[in-house]
């Protein structure tokens, strides 16, 4: 499967930070922690999505180096993107969508940019 990035329409939702940012790990056993291709460490920021329906959904955004926000900010994903991936384990498959921003920063500065 390759491995497409889709633009996602920041515009039309509305993020909250519902999980404070913490460093993706490669290796649960090592504490190893992954790195982008220039050694900067990436970080996971747990994010609910809002449409104006008022429909909400969480998401797991990476981005590399730790954003500067905190639990319950309202915050902007720059950049957002999604990527398709699918997996077999054990013979069953298995697939989602993972989202990358660019950055990840507090609503009040982005509406300031």
């Amino acid at each position: 499967m390759r491995n497409i990035p889709i633009p996602v329409d920041t515009a039309k939702l509305q993020f909250v930070c519902v999980a404070a940012p913490r460093p993706r790990l490669l290796n649960k056993d090592t504490g190893e922690i992954k790195t982008d291709k220039n050694g900067t460490p990436v970080y996971e920021v747990a994010l609910s999505a809002i449409n104006s329906a008022g429909r909400i959904e969480l998401i797991r955004v990476s981005t590399s180096g730790e954003p500067p926000v905190t639990l319950g900010m309202p915050v902007h994903p720059v950049d957002l993107v999604g990527f398709v991936w699918e997996q077999t384990r054990n013979g069953e498959v298995r697939w989602g969508i993972s989202y990358r921003a660019a950055s990840i920063v507090p609503a009040e500065v982005s509406a300031l940019a």
